[in-house]
This record gives structure tokens, C-alpha cells and sequence, in this order.
């Protein structure tokens, strides 16, 4: 990074850092207009990658190594390769911009102060898969990002960036805004598909309905996450190769972690992966704990992430290992397949630490809560599991549960798991799987016996008589 660049105060990159995709938010000399980008080399890439075959910037991408920074972690450029061979249906593009993830903040960064590095990156995308329209779906939460992103995509068409004959290319593109109106499911790229197509976001079934063969309209369609088509743009930038010298093998580049909860500098982070451990982000980028306090657990991709106690030991064999070890909860490296092996999933990036005066069953429960809040429905073991899910907790939080319904909680989280459509199921079933497992005697704690036989509220009532009826 050029030591010229100045950030506004209190927003200087720390020296742990590899700013790339980030390198450009929160500078004193920035702005999103068009004229400041093209003074920092905007679109360079774009005129380079028009002097490439569709299918050598495919090979670039796949090369890179890039995985998804949505939350799954797929290859990028093997998704992309998903378009069936001889297709003579459309192509569509799509920049997930839903940010929906509790936990993560990362994208909206984008969206407000980098546009036209996303609007690169698309129009690099769509020459590689034959899209000649694109959309980017902005969450209805963000109305001063669509403005932003809509002035960018006037800017940009003004100049010739994206419109008929780009650049003087026989490619033509046009990208368009479309908001959301605010659903946990539209961040699922066939619900995002739904929600699109002007109806309800259900999402669909996979197989056979996975976007790049039967997406939008039913044409192929390939879905990727903003901060993934930022990186298009430095991988044509640096080529397939040099890029994947960033990060470790298997997970290349850099990711940007969107830290929040009880550490002293909560905020953004853009690293390379697999290059810090969570104790090195926790304690040194992120100053620690807060005073007198210590941590007690992470979740570490988001809230649909399984939580990892900060005090668990778990073996596995890690991208830069020979064989398989034993590693502290401080000591894992930061990477999609180092995390996995733990147990949970790298994600969205978005990584919520919770210390010693955290309340387990508030946690739970405030968890409970959203995902209650923001099933879609289609699916029976998810529509009515997650209500009684935020129920049992309820009880539990106010001192009226027994001991019986921890149990009775974990049984409906395993009856919600891998029974539905799309992973929603396992994303509200998840946190509480885990929750239970590492953190039972806490749970426990907040129940009583003497709770048993008189129930509190006309949901325990119906709770018992259901119970008593099995």
C-alpha cells in the first residue's frame, strides 16, 4: 500500500493489515465521484480485460483461487464455469448486496465510499460470462447506498463504462438497482432470484434449480457477493497466479472481518487469509478485552455460525500444517477451512465476540428472536420450529422454563436441521445446536425444577399437553 494515502484520524489501517479492496475507504482524499476514481487508475482493469477472451478472464479468476465472501466460501470462478456449455438462453449478473448477516458490515462500506470499484468488477464479470444485464440488489436498510450506487451507474454510463459498445468493444451491459424491501432470506440467492422476479422470496430447491443453469427467469444467472466482485478487478489487476500468492493455499486473497461486540477497537479489518489467528485479531488489532474482563466466546462468521468457546481445543490439520495438531481457540488461523474444522464456518466475515459478562441465555435468546422474526414460512419444520425456539427461550430468560426444556429446545433445533429448502433451517438451528453443547450448565442454571407442573404462560400450557400426548 502507498504510505502516501492518509486516513482520517482514528481510521489508519493497522500494521496488521493488507488493505486492497478497503484501500480506498475512510482516505482524506477520497470521494465516490467518478473523477476521483479515474485519478486513482478506475477502470484500467476493465479496458485490460476487454482485451481478453471471456473465457482467459474465467481461467484468471479460477486460477486466483478466489473464494465467495458471502458466507458459503465457494470458488467464484467455479461457479461461474456452472453456465451450461452451448447455452443460448441470456445470461444475468447479479452483486448481492443484501448484507443481511447480523454480524456484518463490510459491504455497506463498498456501497457508500468505493462504488465504481464494485461496478468494475461487475462489468469484468459480465465480459466473462456473457451477461449483457446485471443488477445489484441494495437491502431496503441502505437507501443512501442505492443513491450513491445509482449516481455511480450514471457516472459510469456517461463515460462509456458500461451502455452499448463499451469502451468501443462489441459488449454491450446494462447494470440497474434494484432494492430490496428488507428480508434475512433475500441474502439466499434463489430468494434474492424471487424477490427479483417481483414475488414472494421463496427460495427454490437445489437441484435442479441452482442459479447459473435455471436462474433468473429461468436463464442462467450467476449471484456473487459485492466484496467478491471487488476482487475481480485486482485479480485481472495481478493475474491468477500472483493473486494466489496472497493468503495460504486452498484460501487466497484478502477478507475483510467486520468485528463487533466486547473488544476494545471494534470495527473493519482486511487481511490476508489465513495469514492471522483469532488471537492475533482479537487481541492485537482489536486491543483486547475491555477492562477487567475477559473473553468467553466467538461467533465467528456471522450469527448463523456455530459459536466457539475461547477456551475449546480442537485437532485438525491446517493449510500450512503437515499433520493434523492441536490447536488452542487463540492459536486458529484465520481461514475458511481452519474455522470449518472447528466446527463452524468462516461466513460473512462477520465475527461477534461475547466476554465473561455476557449472559448466555440472553444470547440465545436474542438470537432466537431475529431468526423468528425472519423465516420466509415455506418450510414447516422451519416456520413453526423457530417460533418455538424464541418461545422456549423467552421462558428461559424470565425464570420460567424447566430443566426438561433444554432438552426439549435442542430436540426442535435437530427436527429444524437439514429439513428445509434453503439454509435457513440450519442457520437458526445452528447457533442453538452449538450453544447447547458448549454452554449446557449455563443454560441449566436458568431453569428450575420447581417450574415443572405449573406452567406460566398459555405457550408452556400448550408446550406440556403436547409432551404429554407423544
Amino acid at each position: 500500500m502507498s504510505q502516501s494515502i492518509q486516513y482520517h484520524p482514528g481510521k489508519e489501517p493497522h500494521p496488521g493489515e493488507r488493505r486492497m479492496i478497503f484501500r480506498n475507504i475512510d482516505r482524506m482524499d477520497w470521494d465516490p465521484t467518478i473523477e476521483r476514481y479515474l485519478a486513482d487508475g478506475g477502470y484500467q482493469q476493465l479496458r485490460k480485460a476487454l482485451e481478453m477472451a471471456p473465457q482467459t478472464v474465467t481461467d484468471e479468476v479460477k486460477k486466483s483461487g478466489l473464494r465467495g465472501r458471502g458466507g458459503a466460501g465457494f470458488p467464484a470462478g467455479v461457479k461461474w464455469g456452472f453456465i451450461p456449455p452451448g447455452n443460448t438462453k441470456p445470461v444475468y449478473l447479479i452483486a448481492n448486496a443484501d448484507e443481511s448477516e447480523p454480524g456484518t458490515f463490510k459491504d455497506r462500506y463498498i456501497l457508500h465510499q468505493d462504488p465504481h470499484q464494485l461496478i468494475e468488477g461487475m462489468a469484468i464479470a459480465a465480459w466473462a460470462v456473457g451477461a449483457h444485464l446485471a443488477f445489484i440488489y441494495i437491502r431496503e436498510e441502505f437507501p443512501e447506498a442505492a443513491k450513491i450506487v445509482s449516481t455511480a451507474l450514471d457516472e459510469a454510463r456517461k463515460n462509456h463504462f458500461i451502455g452499448k459498445n463499451i469502451l468501443g468493444h462489441d459488449f454491450d451491459l446494462e447494470i440497474h438497482v434494484h432494492r430490496g424491501a428488507g428480508a434475512y432470506i433475500c441474502g439466499e440467492e434463489t430468494g434474492l432470484i424471487e424477490s427479483l422476479e417481483g414475488k414472494r422470496p421463496y427460495p427454490r430447491i437445489k437441484p435442479p434449480y441452482f442459479p447459473a443453469a435455471l436462474g433468473l427467469w429461468m436463464c442462467p444467472t450467476i449471484v456473487n457477493n459485492v466484496e467478491s466482485l471487488c476482487h475481480v478487478k485486482h485479480i485481472i489487476q495481478m493475474g491468477g497466479d500472483e493473486y494466489a500468492h496472497l493468503g495460504v493455499p486452498g484460501n487466497t486473497g484478502t477478507r475483510i472481518l467486520s468485528v463487533s461486540g466486547d473488544v476494545k477497537n471494534p470495527g473493519y479489518f482486511e487481511v490476508e487469509v489465513g495469514k492471522l489467528t483469532f488471537g492475533e485479531l482479537l487481541n492485537d488489532l482489536c486491543g483486547g478485552p475491555k477492562d477487567g474482563r475477559k473473553f468467553m466466546a466467538v461467533i465467528p462468521g456471522g450469527s448463523s455460525a456455530k459459536i466457539l468457546r475461547c477456551d475449546e481445543k480442537s485437532t485438525f490439520k491446517a493449510p500450512l500444517d503437515e499433520n493434523p495438531r492441536e490447536y488452542g481457540f487463540f492459536d486458529i488461523p484465520l481461514d475458511f477451512d481452519s474455522i470449518a474444522a472447528c466446527g463452524s464456518m468462516a461466513g460473512s466475515g462477520g465475527v461477534i465476540v461475547l466476554d465473561d459478562s455476557r449472559s448466555i441465555p440472553w444470547v440465545l435468546s436474542n438470537l432466537n428472536h431475529f431468526y423468528a422474526h425472519e423465516s420466509c414460512g415455506q418450510c414447516t419444520p422451519c416456520r413453526e420450529g423457530v417460533m418455538w425456539m424464541r418461545k422456549i427461550t423467552d421462558r428461559l430468560l424470565a425464570g420460567n422454563a424447566t430443566p426438561q426444556d433444554v432438552d426439549v429446545l435442542e430436540s426442535v433445533a435437530r427436527q429444524i436441521d437439514g429439513r428445509t429448502i434453503c439454509a435457513f433451517g440450519e442457520a437458526a438451528s445452528w447457533p442453538v445446536e452449538a450453544i447447547i453443547e458448549k454452554f449446557r450448565d449455563e443454560l441449566t442454571a436458568a431453569t428450575s425444577p420447581q417450574n415443572a407442573g405449573k406452567p406460566l404462560n398459555p405457550e408452556a400450557v400448550e408446550q406440556q399437553r403436547y409432551l404429554q400426548a407423544r
